[in-house]
């Protein structure tokens, strides 16, 4: 990991932790050449290990302190199993950026289908870019009786100021801690860092069954919204 930036977070209660001492950052620039050691000499990719490069920056709350971080180190996914096809999806209850408590019966008790989208972080450039697609096709999704629901680690108030800066016209969970994310096999765990969510979509049936999950998002994310839309058009279509 690299540290790109250091400001105040809005949340800081005091203006004296808005700096680090110099011990403070020689600690965590040792940190930081630690894990990237650790991370670079992992073994190749195995059947139970999937490997995933980060291009994007994440940012994360040190003494008060908004510190982006750069992450070029491996995230490992091992062992992860995304939901069966055609099974009921995993329960949750998450807070909305609307402030509303949200399981999986109440996303599909109007009986809509739901594209569940996970991400890893609020304002990064792929995540900005994904939202903005759903949000271009958003009165296709409508058209095919379909909500669109976002999913990652990041707070409420942070995923709220990402949804009123882009002018979404559909909220996001917040799944802090990672837990939902683990349950759908879309969870990133990075060496020293945590876990995030996986870029990964999910539809699901009025019913609550997954119908289709989307793993290869990454390399997508510029048409992504497309490809959803093509599918979830022949699934509506032989429902």
């Amino acid at each position: 990991f690299y540290v790109l930036e250091l400001g105040r977070h809005p949340c800081a209660s005091s203006p004296k932790m808005t700096h680090f001492t110099k011990s403070s950052i020689l600690l965590l620039l040792i940190a930081n050449a630690c894990v990237s050691a650790f991370s670079f000499n992992q073994p190749r990719e195995t059947i139970n290990e999937r490997r995933v490069f980060l291009t994007e920056s994440v940012q994360r709350i040190v003494g008060g302190t908004a510190v982006t971080f750069l992450v070029p180190a491996v995230a490992n996914a091992a062992s992860q199993t995304a939901p069966a096809l055609g099974k009921k999806a995993p329960d949750f209850n998450l807070t909305s950026s609307k402030g509303d408590s949200i399981t999986l019966n109440s996303l599909t008790k109007a009986g809509k289908w739901t594209v569940l989208y996970f991400y890893p972080g609020a304002f990064t450039s792929g995540c900005t870019l994904e939202a903005r697609g759903f949000q271009r096709d958003i009165d296709k999704y409508r058209a095919l009786n379909t909500q669109v629901v976002g999913v990652s680690v990041d707070s409420v108030e942070k995923n709220a100021q990402f949804c009123n800066s882009e002018g979404l016209d559909f909220y996001m969970l917040s799944d802090v801690g990672g837990v939902v994310s683990k349950q759908y096999g879309s969870s990133l765990s990075i060496p020293g860092f945590g876990s995030l969510s996986n870029r990964q979509t999910y539809i699901i049936d009025p019913k609550g069954n997954t119908e289709y999950v989307f793993t290869d998002v990454e390399s997508r994310v510029a048409r992504h919204s497309e490809e959803v839309l093509a599918k979830l058009a022949l699934l509506t279509k032989s429902a």
